[in-house]
């Protein structure tokens, strides 16, 4: 459970940001020329390195 409620937290922020908190596009701006399917595949492979990376430093407490 406390390795599901880490990366919805993560996933939850990034998400939060980039819809409702970065209203002026400063910080997402560069993104701006990219298609859905760019999108997509950044958030995506974001995900997956937080989970590589959360896994890699919680796998001695594993």
């Amino acid at each position: 459970m406390g390795t599901f409620a880490a990366l919805l937290i993560v996933v939850t922020a990034v998400v939060v940001d980039f819809f409702w908190l970065d209203v002026d596009r400063k910080r997402w701006g560069w993104m701006k020329n990219w298609t859905r399917f760019q999108k997509v595949l950044f958030f995506s492979a974001f995900l997956v390195v937080s989970i590589l990376i959360y896994a890699g430093l919680s796998l001695e407490y594993i």
